[in-house]
């Protein structure tokens, strides 16, 4: 009888306590939502899946460590890692890291390691080290990508051939046609009329292409490439989805995109809303780790 009174006091007096919280929802294609076992069993029939980010954002990070390890259950240890935050160059380093051939705390010495990388990646690269799984550094060094923001694609022609064997191969197609491209120029333009777009979206393309090129080399019979890399990356089948289709149109790519929510409930966003495979959609007060 005292507990049956406490529930009623509680429901009654403190209707905090009746309210629901959700950290996620995942929605499929048609705007249905789908259970996190389904969608794996869903994904294990892919050959790559593209698993687009917020890069500051707690659990979307989660979300990709737990993601990544029920594929690699799923698909019998058959995995390969992969991710924008580390660049071409630095595969050597990783390898190394990888291999236990130096310490964590001397990764940050030889490789460009992003601000959050501690709490958000270290994660993803200690499960492909503890696992034996290869992480390929899929990006373009950021040198490069920055120099032709400013000066264009030219200025990729009179590097080295040890330099070039960084990036993707040269001459790229780059076409406003790109999903997010046209966007991506309006809203430059819109903003600032002395900008030079044509070279943002240049630098742009060269490390989407660059991503996809890196997928595409490591691919192998019979494994699942997972690929992390910000969302803008591939929202609505752009970008790196857009240049793997290039290089190979009958690879079967799947497209993870998160978009976030004001409305506690997280339903699908009513405005600026694309669907790709799986749409992950987060409170917009979620915490971030930078």
């Amino acid at each position: 009888m005292k507990k049956l009174f406490l529930l009623i006091a509680l429901s009654v007096f403190c209707p905090f306590f009746s309210q629901q919280f959700k950290a996620y929802q995942f929605y499929n294609k048609k705007g249905k939502p789908i259970k996190s076992e389904k969608m794996i069993k869903q994904l294990a029939n892919y050959q790559v899946v593209l698993f687009g980010e917020l890069h500051n954002n707690a659990i979307v990070h989660w979300l990709q460590l737990k993601l990544t390890q029920a594929l690699y259950k799923k698909n019998n240890k058959q995995i390969t890692l992969g991710g924008e935050m580390f660049e071409r160059d630095n595969q050597y380093q990783l390898d190394q890291y990888l291999a236990g051939r130096f310490p964590s705390s001397a990764l940050g010495d030889s490789v460009r390691l992003w601000p959050n990388y501690t709490t958000d990646y270290k994660p993803l690269l200690d499960f492909a080290k503890n696992h034996q799984l290869k992480f390929i550094a899929t990006n373009i060094p950021r040198k490069y990508a920055s120099q032709v923001a400013k000066k264009g694609l030219d200025y990729l022609e009179n590097l080295s051939v040890e330099e070039k064997a960084y990036m993707v191969k040269l001459p790229i197609k780059i076409t406003m046609d790109t999903p997010g491209y046209q966007e991506m120029k309006t809203l430059f333009e819109k903003h600032d009329a002395h900008f030079n777009v044509t070279n943002f979206i240049a630098a742009q393309a060269i490390k989407d292409a660059s991503m996809a090129e890196s997928i595409f080399k490591n691919l192998k019979p019979g494994y699942l490439f997972i690929h992390y890399n910000g969302n803008y990356h591939t929202q609505a089948y752009g970008g790196i989805f857009w240049y793997i289709k290039q290089m190979y149109p009958n690879l079967k790519v799947a497209v993870i995109s998160v978009f976030e929510s004001e409305n506690p409930k997280l339903p699908i966003p009513k405005t600026d809303y694309i669907p790709t495979d799986f749409n992950l959609i987060i409170p917009t007060d979620m915490a971030k780790t930078y």
